[in-house]
């Protein structure tokens, strides 16, 4: 279970910072303020500053943001009027950094309790200081001055000039954009480590690797290296086409035509009849061929990641045209069990299961939600359509409505997960 436990962490962590690593990275080359870059969620365990962005670390090792200038309103909520402050100024009077936090003393700080505050651009903070009423003050605010929140975290103010709204329409998409597709360059990477862990990679040709002693085809006279290249009138190019077209004839007399030394011969098999769930399926006891050259374990890789992309498409299509319950859907209790099974199975087995998580996080992302990146990359693509900024009231009642949506969905879900792997 600790085992267990650590590898959920491990692979939670890994497909959070990948994600949330490509909004930041493309919003620091637009010009955006990357206020703060947290991993997990809650009260802070760690933090550190450097180059204008906050890095913390929080207790739940569940999710992780990125709080880019102009898409988040806390300095609202740490600068109400009536708040007591510290501020610290420069040489030449201008505010450095303000202090709400009851944790941090600033030294030779001025204490002021606020009235008013501006800090995209005009930046100024108005208040009284040292208690006296009878002077209202106002201090100039310097554009990369501190803010210290309740909790003592440190973050940059968010002027406008380096707010997301400020950067280009091509640029924002691209920041949107950016999460999913690290999570598809990750899954990628981690198919392509699997093909290099494996001892062979399957090729998914309709050539035979091995063929059990004493079935169906041994009796037939198949050997090893011989290409099925057609099962009756039916021709077969890869492994995929030839086990299911067999696998359609359990107990039939079928006709297979074979290559074996550039020579074409023919001969006839009774696929042995197996039962798989309630079904019965045809199997005439062969393997794939199987690889161990360079190019062949990075052809696996690019070939399970669209079909694991394929897979994903087809399963929220069906769900669109068919409906769905929510046991279509998985949350962190669901990838915890999934974490428990991939464990049980070594190494590979948690590579295979981080790609196909990073892989379904980023195609679930890019729905045109609201809240999610899908959301925010269709309201781009409406903006670029009537030609001008979404008012922000319209934006924030969508953005709000979408991320009430996902809340709910995301409370059934983890309870229904709950039921389904601990209760019944």
């Amino acid at each position: 279970m600790i085992v267990t436990i650590i590898t959920f962490i491990i692979v939670f962590g890994i497909l959070v910072l990948v994600h949330e690593y490509g909004h930041y990275y493309f919003a620091k080359r637009a010009g955006v303020l990357v206020r703060e870059f947290s991993i997990g969620m809650g009260p802070k365990i760690w933090w550190k500053r450097k180059d204008g962005t906050t890095y913390t670390v929080r207790i739940l090792p569940i999710g992780g943001y990125v709080r880019l200038a102009g898409n988040d309103d806390q300095d609202d909520d740490e600068l109400r009027p009536g708040t007591p402050v510290t501020l610290q100024l420069n040489d030449q009077d201008k505010v450095v950094k303000i202090n709400t936090s009851s944790k941090t003393t600033l030294f030779s700080g001025i204490p002021m309790q606020l009235v008013d505050s501006e800090l995209t651009d005009e930046l100024w903070v108005k208040g009284y200081v040292n208690g006296d009423e009878g002077e209202l003050k106002t201090y100039q605010v310097d554009h990369d001055a501190i803010v210290v929140e309740h909790d003592g975290t440190q973050v940059q103010i968010a002027p406008r000039d380096v707010q997301i709204k400020s950067a280009s329409l091509p640029a924002r998409m691209m920041i949107n954009f950016a999460g999913p597709m690290n999570n598809f360059i990750l899954s990628l990477v981690a198919f392509i480590v699997l093909g290099f862990t494996m001892a062979a990679v399957p090729t998914n040709t309709n050539q035979v690797g091995t063929v059990n002693s004493g079935s169906v085809a041994a009796k037939a006279g198949i050997k090893a290296g011989d290409r099925i290249v057609k099962i009756n009138s039916t021709k077969v190019s890869n492994w995929s086409e030839l086990s299911a077209n067999i696998s359609t004839k359990p107990g039939q007399k079928t006709k297979l035509t074979i290559v074996r030394n550039g020579h074409s011969k023919t001969m006839t098999v009774t696929p042995k009849t197996v039962k798989s769930g309630k079904q019965k399926v045809g199997q005439i006891g062969i393997l794939e061929a199987r690889s161990t050259s360079i190019k062949d374990r990075l052809s696996f890789g690019w070939k399970e990641f669209l079909a694991s992309a394929t897979l994903i498409f087809s399963v929220l299509g069906h769900m669109f045209t068919h409906g769905f319950s929510l046991n279509d859907f998985g949350g962190p209790v669901a990838i915890y069990a999934g974490t428990s099974q991939a464990t049980a199975l070594g190494f590979n087995g948690v590579v295979s299961f981080l790609a196909m998580l990073s892989i379904n996080l980023g195609i679930v992302n890019l729905l045109p939600i609201p809240a999610l990146d899908g959301g925010k990359l269709l309201l781009n693509i409406i903006e670029g359509i009537i030609r001008r900024p979404i008012p922000e009231k319209a934006e924030g009642i969508v953005t709000m409505i979408g991320f009430m949506i996902l809340l709910v969905l995301m409370i059934l879900v983890t309870w229904n997960d709950i039921q389904r792997y601990f209760i019944r």
